[in-house]
């Protein structure tokens, strides 16, 4: 069979004919986020309001007390060392695959696609889990304020339609309103916070001895010190930051915004939270703040400093800033979900049709749709079930998702490690060689406080069959990567290349397959890619056009 060379520049075959538009693998529209579009598209993920009212009474009411905001400052410092060898790598590699692509380029393929469908799927469920606690919030403000009653079911399938209708157009909509809603959020969090600060705190004044990063490690004020717990929900806070890397092809000069986006993300948040929750602790009082953290409503911890600092105007605002915020969170994990989807699509591995993207607004319409359609069945699902939107609904999803990202996260330090023993030898080795180590051990002591505390953190739900499956579930998705990826390895070699590797080309052009790789594909277009595996070439015909290109 002859073919024709390819130039490395473009990657365009000088023969190949044209491909009808709708066989074309779809892009992502470019430069279309700035850097602080990507900053609150990350954040948004960790939904400040959602977080703080829903994780902070855990930990002070069950996990070490008073110490609470000492655990922040620990997760704050561990995930910052974390983000700088992931960033590292994100200078070097702009796909949308982020945690799969990394992974695929520095462990290979086979563990890149097993991990792939591990972080896909916890996306997946994220969604719905956030819509949970917003239909639960939502439930919550519609009754004490307007006296009206609705069931959460209505909440939750009235989101994600308006989800799936706005994250239809282009991503720089999606900004706009995450951008809006964070700010609401964030701001009603610092009007609380400042309240108490500017009065001195509460009866046990501010408290300044909650922040001694000694104490994770001791009961404060609880009879029994849980720190695995305490310390498992503070790293739970910040679930989804990562997700900065999977703008990168729709972002301004990526390779620069990336880095700076995730590091603002992750030492922002961190901040913010240890101020917050320190706040909150310090304007409720030792024993009150326990009670409250124990009590039936531990919405309290947040409602009664605002009502006591700020006015109790203040405290309704913040009800319906909770159903906001939560709305906000659920909205940034659909878009991941979906551009994890589309990655996995576009390389064939998950249906073509997912890898298209919309003609006008570049958007992954078609796997937004369809993370709509599965979120939907999740929620119908558990209310089919009679089970309840926080306890179970929010609680078992999250920790399902939780499970398998953790897990992924750490690996990815492992990935990074690896692939810069191979490729760019100018880095500096802090950012290559010890931050990947220092953050991979932070990692695995956050895994290991995961997996001796679920049962804890889901509460009742802990008792469900889907809980006790979550492990199970993991382990099959990753399994069933793998297999394919060895499938593929052995029986369409050009698809088990693209596995991972397609990415954004440094000439802004893409996508292509990533000219990092050391295998035989260089920067080759995706769309020449489809047209060589339609031709159904071989291991030696790949060999053939590298030798024909390295000749040209």
């Amino acid at each position: 069979m002859s073919t024709t060379s390819r130039t490395p520049a473009t990657g365009t075959s000088a023969g190949t004919r044209a491909a009808r538009p709708g066989a074309k693998a779809g892009a992502l529209k470019a430069n279309t986020l700035g850097l602080w579009d990507v900053v609150f598209m990350a954040v948004a993920t960790s939904a400040p309001i959602t977080v703080m009212s829903g994780n902070v009474p855990i930990s002070v009411g069950f996990g070490v007390g008073t110490g609470t905001p000492a655990t922040y400052i620990w997760a704050t410092v561990i995930l910052s060392v974390f983000a700088i060898a992931y960033v590292t790598m994100a200078r070097y590699v702009t796909s949308t695959a982020a945690f799969y692509g990394f992974i695929s380029r520095g462990l290979g393929r086979v563990f890149g696609l097993g991990t792939g469908y591990m972080v896909t799927f916890s996306y997946i469920v994220f969604e719905a889990s956030i819509i949970g606690i917003f239909s639960y919030f939502g439930q919550l403000a519609f009754k004490d304020q307007l006296g009206l009653d609705i069931n959460w079911v209505v909440f939750a399938l009235a989101g994600l339609i308006t989800i799936g209708a706005l994250s239809y157009f282009e991503i720089s909509m999606a900004a706009k309103i995450l951008t809006l809603l964070l700010f609401t959020e964030i701001a009603i969090l610092a009007i609380m916070a400042f309240g108490v600060l500017f009065h001195g705190g509460g009866p046990d004044g501010l408290m300044p001895e909650t922040l001694n990063p000694a104490n994770v490690f001791l009961p404060n004020g609880l009879q029994v010190a849980a720190p695995g717990l305490a310390m498992f929900i503070a790293f739970w806070s910040w679930t989804g930051f990562e997700s900065t890397v999977m703008y990168g092809e729709e972002s301004k000069n990526p390779r620069k915004i990336i880095p700076i986006a995730t590091m603002i993300a992750v030492t922002g948040v961190g901040v913010f939270y240890t101020f917050v929750s320190w706040m909150s602790v310090a304007g409720n009082g030792a024993k009150t703040a326990i009670a409250l953290a124990q009590s039936a409503n531990p919405l309290d911890m947040f409602f009664h400093p605002t009502n006591v600092f700020v006015g109790h105007g203040w405290v309704l605002v913040m009800e319906w800033l909770m159903m906001t915020g939560s709305f906000a969170c659920a909205m940034a994990f659909h878009n991941a979900a979906a551009r994890y989807m589309y990655s996995l699509g576009r390389e064939g591995v998950l249906p073509g049709i997912l890898g298209k993207t919309h003609k006008k607004h570049g958007s992954p319409h078609i796997a937004s749709f369809i993370q709509t359609g599965i979120a939907i069945l999740w929620i119908l699902g558990f209310f089919a079930l009679n089970q309840d939107p926080y306890a179970d609904l929010f609680t078992i999803l999250a920790v399902l998702g939780t499970f398998s990202l953790l897990i992924v996260q750490t690996i990815t330090m492992a990935a990074v490690y690896n692939y810069f023993r191979h490729h760019h030898p100018h880095e500096n080795p802090w950012r290559t060689k010890a931050a990947p180590i220092l953050g991979g051990i932070g990692m695995v002591c956050v895994v290991i406080m995961m997996i001796t505390n679920l049962d804890t953190a889901a509460g009742p739900a802990a008792s469900t069959l889907l809980f006790k499956l979550i492990p199970y579930i993991t382990a099959t998705l990753f399994l069933a990567g793998v297999a394919q990826a060895l499938y593929l390895r052995k029986t369409n070699p050009l698809k088990y290349e693209t596995i991972g590797h397609v990415a954004m080309g440094e000439d802004g052009q893409g996508p292509v397959l990533d000219e990092e790789d050391p295998e035989p594909l260089r920067p080759i277009h995706l769309n020449d890619v489809r047209e060589l595996e339609n031709q159904h070439v071989t291991d030696a015909e790949l060999e053939e056009l590298e030798m024909e290109k390295e000749q040209s």
